[in-house]
């Protein structure tokens, strides 16, 4: 007989009408799910409201029935309560939360104030290079125009430069415009540049009450002027300040990290069997939405943390159609054909997202590179089991485990990084024309054609006097564009499915075809 849930009414009517996260436990224990709320209270005793159980969707009635047990901890602001439920759905990894699960981060500012000339940057993880780090913030736009404001109040640089010099000066067009108290040309002392960085480091840590007061009296001056817009450009400014400057509760000693690589890079390498701690992990995703563009990436992990700089993208090159299994053989064999060419360090573990048939693949295209000592293993989503080698059942950890957190962390790391390479490539699709393939076209005559013509359909009717007319098409260029469009399709006889171009397009052939048919 199943055990029977325990009553959470006296721990509902205990909750604070106060902004804050709270945590749903199942009847082991484990955290199955992480919200925020303004009012904890009046958003806990939701879930548990009877009609709750009639109108929720089939996710959200999964959640209720497994939840027995809950904690709330309170925070001051709902930005802290943003903040704090990220940290722990990062963690915890809650079986029912959705967003937060990849590796992304909140924004911070930092500032190295042992550089020359400091200068304010944004960041998303935290790095032991010395530098003074503030937030995380929650809002992101909020920080980014008050950082902007920060910037012009001080007369603080944007270059990249850690030293910049004359050279960077002449191209720079901050200090013309007042944003920039130039230090680098000495326009102003570099002990004189410090005192304003440090007023612009108190500013962030809250001390900001003379410069709101300022820029209230400006609203309110535009405001009694009739100037609206302007006064609520004023006033969005304001908030975005006090939204970024609001002092902000620490977690980090409050909630012990439950990320802790050392101790799961040991817990992996007993669950796998390894002879060694694998310091060194690769992690491959395929990322084919679509026909147009089948990509994949692939991530480094280095004693359990991410190691940006030698992550890799591809575009699948051999692959036609949506084949996960053959661009994930492609992908793997180019990764360590061109290391052992160039005589890099070969991972001491090799994750692919997928199960048995990827990892089939993978492990193909090592064995082809003979490479059969190299240790491998598919990670596959749905029950997130981890396949091996020669073993017919899959490894199943358990959810908590320390070991099958760090895969995931390192799975949604390469998920995330193929699927932004995807987006990117599709963003950039959407600017190609056909006129791309024209020979002396380059963007900007395409873009005055276009804007000219309007369509690619009335270019390629277009004669050749009517193309001249367009700025920076000349005689020779119109014939080229019109001979382009209206060249003849001429094709040697071929046998099967034979794909041709001419005129910008693409067609396919069948069986035996004559040059005097194809024209």
């Amino acid at each position: 007989m199943p055990a029977e849930r325990p009553d959470l009414t006296p721990k509902l009517r205990a909750l604070p009408h106060r902004p804050g996260v709270y945590i749903y436990r199942d009847r082991l224990g484990r955290i199955i799910y992480v919200g925020k709320a303004k009012d904890l209270r009046r958003r806990v005793s939701q879930y548990f409201h009877p009609s709750r159980k009639m109108t929720a969707d089939p996710k959200t009635r999964a959640l209720i029935a497994g939840i027995w047990d809950l904690e709330t901890l309170t925070v001051a602001s709902d930005a802290e309560a943003i903040v704090l439920e990220g940290r722990l759905i990062k963690e915890h990894r809650p079986k029912y939360n959705i967003s937060f699960r990849d590796d992304k981060r909140f924004l911070m500012v930092s500032v190295n104030l042992n550089d020359p000339y400091p200068r304010f940057q944004f960041a998303r993880f935290k790095k032991d290079d010395g530098a003074r780090y503030f937030g995380p913030f929650a809002h992101a736009g909020a920080v980014r125009n008050t950082l902007n404001l920060m910037k012009k109040k001080f007369g603080l640089r944007s270059c990249m430069p850690v030293r910049p010099t004359k050279k960077d000066f002449k191209h720079c067009l901050d200090h013309i415009i007042k944003n920039c108290s130039a230090p680098c040309v000495a326009k102003i002392s570099r002990s004189a540049y410090g005192d304003y960085v440090r007023q612009a480091c108190e500013f962030l840590e809250g001390k900001s009450a003379g410069m709101t007061r300022a820029l209230e009296e400006e609203m309110k001056r535009h405001a009694a002027a009739l100037d609206f817009e302007k006064a609520a450009t004023l006033r969005n400014l304001l908030d975005d300040i006090r939204a970024t400057t609001k002092p902000q509760r620490r977690f980090t000693r409050a909630l012990p990290s439950t990320v802790r690589p050392a101790h799961d890079l040991e817990e992996l390498r007993v669950a796998l069997t390894l002879t060694a701690t694998p310091a060194l992990i690769e992690c491959f995703d395929i990322s084919n939405i679509s026909v147009t563009h089948q990509v994949a990436a692939m991530v480094c992990f280095r004693d359990g943390r991410p190691a940006r700089s030698h992550y890799r993208r591809y575009r699948v090159k051999t692959v036609t159609g949506q084949n996960d299994f053959a661009s994930m053989a492609e992908v793997v064999g180019r990764r360590y054909a061109r290391m052992l060419r160039e005589g890099g360090t070969l991972p001491d573990l090799i994750v692919v997202d997928g199960g048995k048939g990827q990892l089939s693949a993978a492990l193909a295209a090592l064995r082809k590179l003979g490479l059969h000592q190299q240790r491998i293993v598919g990670l596959a989503k749905r029950n997130e089991e981890i396949f091996r080698p020669d073993e017919p059942l899959p490894l199943v950890l358990p959810r908590e485990s320390g070991a099958l957190r760090l895969m995931q962390r390192i799975r949604d790391e390469a998920h995330r990084i193929a699927n932004g390479y995807h987006q990117l490539l599709m963003k950039q699709r959407v600017s190609e024309s056909v006129l791309d393939d024209c020979p002396g076209l380059g963007r900007i005559k395409k873009l005055a054609l276009l804007k000219h013509f309007g369509s690619v359909e009335k270019i390629k009717a277009a004669a050749v006097a009517n193309l001249r007319v367009v700025d920076g098409i000349g005689p020779k260029l119109a014939e080229n564009i019109v001979g382009f469009f209206h060249r003849p399709l001429t094709v040697t006889a071929v046998d099967g499915d034979q794909p041709v171009s001419a005129g910008g397009k693409i067609y396919r052939l069948r069986g035996p075809v004559s040059p005097a048919a194809a024209g």
